[in-house]
């Protein structure tokens, strides 16, 4: 794995997740953290690193891009913590948080059943749940998670081409999984109502940063080559009350 990690991630501890999420708007976690929080070992989930491997182009780019390949499965978290694979369905998402690709139905393969019902992807799912019933109250969680690969096929790769935004959900979780052989790619956090913000680099695999949507917004700078074929993978969850976005 290569990095240019200039500032590196401010971690939160533990005990301090609900309180930084409440106050702050956001949280950074260790692999070795969301393992012992989602109780799964954290080697259990770099296992599902290879399926990052077989991701379709994302052909919705509206830059001309071919730097995102992508996968797009949804789930329910009940109340309960039981946590149900839900039918395939488009992503979507008003103009209002994403200007340059909302208001469109994006068609993406789903998951891979492998990880989609493994045991331990539940967990994380369950785990996701907790946070966001702290953060929110006790309620259903509709949940969307994103494999993502920004490659650097065209010389550089946006992870986020829309800019700093907002997801339209209540809560997101944005994982790194690898970083190969590239620059760039540094997270920024910004309160959504003031000038504070936040710059640093997540580069451990299976990191989280975890967001409060309704109070801060987010981006990631653009990826650049340090060497033929470099790659920065990501899995992104959002949980959102009330309903999947477009229904």
């Amino acid at each position: 794995m290569s990095s240019t990690s200039v500032l590196p991630p401010p971690l939160t501890p533990p005990t301090e997740l609900d309180s930084s999420l409440r106050t702050r708007g956001y949280a950074v976690l260790s692999a070795q953290q969301v393992g012992a929080l989602a109780q799964v070992h954290a080697t259990h989930l770099q296992a599902f690193g290879g399926l990052w491997e077989d991701l379709p182009p994302d052909g919705f780019l509206k830059d001309g891009g071919r730097y995102r390949r992508r996968r797009h499965s949804c789930f329910v978290v009940g109340t309960d913590g039981l946590v149900q694979q839900a039918a395939h369905r488009p992503h979507w998402q008003p103009l209002e948080y994403n200007a340059l690709h909302g208001g469109m139905q994006r068609h993406f393969e789903p998951m891979a059943q492998s990880m989609a019902t493994h045991p331990d992807w539940l967990a994380l799912l369950q785990w996701l749940g907790r946070v966001a019933t702290h953060l929110r109250g006790a309620q259903t969680w509709y949940a969307e998670a994103h494999q993502f690969r920004i490659d650097t096929t065209d010389g550089i790769g946006r992870p986020t081409p829309e800019g700093a935004h907002r997801d339209g959900v209540d809560l997101v979780a944005v994982f790194l999984l690898a970083r190969q052989g590239i620059k760039g790619g540094e997270t920024r956090v910004f309160d959504a109502e003031g000038p504070n913000g936040q710059r640093f680099t997540l580069d451990e695999p299976w990191s989280v940063l975890l967001l409060d949507d309704a109070r801060v917004i987010h981006e990631s700078t653009p990826i650049q080559p340090l060497q033929a074929g470099g790659y920065r993978d990501t899995l992104v969850v959002t949980l959102r009350a009330g309903g999947f976005q477009g229904e």
